[in-house]
């Protein structure tokens, strides 16, 4: 049995349910984008499952269920099981699907080569998506990149719905993994420069707890400036530099220390370990 053309609500399959599916689940639900009762989930068990139950979704075991089910169809495996999965339900995919892969590192030919190594029937509409995890409060940075058969309309029902977990961009596949390094592994370099702006301010004397809030508000109300004025971040910095004064004298220490070129080479690191990651 294959999915069928769908002309009532729409109904997003999850093949794979760990913390990015619940994630992404969970802002086209709070945006309204997808009712609960017509998301379904499918894991070997039900340990992330009951997440997904929580939210009113419905949950199988069965990936060929979530195929027949849903023309739309996240897969949200681990990189090295997505091959075998696909491979599993092969049979039960056909023309009417839209499938999108949010495994990291794993490229659309991986998806789309020529037998005998083919994983999907030929025609498969595929669609590979870069997350990050602040799509868990739908404040994502995301792309996305097609594959060879998915058209202007499958990129923009994708980017549509992925607007409710935060920003969605479509890039040429070849800079999704330059995102993991920026975004994806980024989140962990903000964390380090928040975590290092309050241990700055408690070694000033500040209590631990303020200082951790007050940087994240920082970062937070920065970045929220910087998307809402359109502004070049030096613009902004230079906003906040008065000739003589404290920030200059901070900004100074920081290029002593080499924070943009260890910024750009952190970057750089993660984005050639997506690339050997490939491999």
């Amino acid at each position: 049995m294959a999915a069928a053309a769908e002309t009532g609500p729409r109904r997003v399959g999850f093949v794979g349910a760990g913390r990015m599916a619940e994630a992404i689940a969970q802002g086209l639900i709070r945006a309204g984008k997808v009712e609960a009762q017509y998301v379904l989930a499918s894991a070997p068990t039900d340990r992330n499952l009951c997440h997904f139950r929580a939210l009113g979704c419905r949950t199988t075991h069965s990936n060929h269920e979530v195929l027949q089910s849903c023309s739309l169809v996240i897969f949200a495996t681990k990189p090295h099981v997505l091959p075998a999965v696909l491979a599993e339900v092969a049979p039960v995919v056909t023309t009417e699907h839209i499938l999108v892969s949010v495994a990291a590192g794993v490229p659309l030919s991986t998806m789309e080569e020529p037998l005998p190594g083919q994983l999907l029937p030929p025609g498969a509409r595929v669609l590979r998506v870069s997350p990050n995890l602040p799509c868990v409060v739908q404040e994502g940075a995301m792309v996305l990149a097609r594959g060879r058969h998915a058209g202007n309309s499958e990129a923009e029902l994708l980017q549509t719905l992925l607007e409710a977990c935060g920003q969605c961009e479509e890039v040429p596949e070849a800079q999704v993994d330059t995102h993991t390094g920026l975004s994806g592994s980024g989140v962990a370099f903000v964390c380090a420069f928040s975590e290092a702006l309050a241990e700055g301010a408690i070694k000033m004397g500040m209590p631990s707890g303020l200082a951790y809030r007050i940087a994240a508000q920082t970062l937070l109300g920065t970045a929220k400036m910087l998307l809402q004025k359109g502004q070049h971040p030096a613009q902004l910095r230079t906003d906040v530099c008065t000739p003589g004064g404290t920030t200059i004298y901070g900004l100074h220490a920081l290029e002593q220390g080499g924070l943009r070129a260890a910024a750009m080479s952190a970057v750089e690191a993660a984005t050639r370990r997506a690339k050997e990651m490939r491999k």
